[in-house]
């Protein structure tokens, strides 16, 4: 299992083919109390970059981006009746959706846990 991280504060979890994305817990911090989720359809297709879900917190409303091209193939559901999951386990049980990807060799453009903490750093 491998994790990557994006500059939109985006995780990826790969296991093999498949990919689980949601929100790191620094994003979710800057959110606030997340009281919504939108998720994507299953089946669908998603381009590195699209918006494919959004999240509404207190605070704001943002966008969660396709960290590589692939297919939706589940949303977290639970996410609709609890949304503080996302709060709470944010890189755990508060995913968003899994893909199947497409391009694994997009995966290497993403960042790894010390180049994420470092960009992190950056904008403080």
């Amino acid at each position: 299992m491998t994790v990557k991280y994006t500059r939109e504060h985006e995780w990826i979890r790969i296991e093999g083919d498949t990919a689980t994305v949601g929100i790191t817990f620094y994003a979710q911090e800057q959110l606030g109390d997340v009281v919504f989720v939108e998720l994507p359809e299953s089946d669908t297709s998603a381009d590195l970059g699209a918006e494919v879900a959004v999240v509404e917190s207190v605070k704001a409303a943002s966008d969660i981006y396709a960290p590589v091209t692939g297919t939706i193939t589940e949303s977290n559901e639970e996410l609709s009746e609890r949304p503080e999951l996302v709060n709470e386990d944010p890189e755990n049980d508060g995913w968003f959706f899994k893909m199947r990807l497409a391009d694994p060799a997009e995966l290497d453009d993403l960042l790894d846990e010390a180049a994420y903490q470092a960009f992190i750093q950056e904008e403080l």
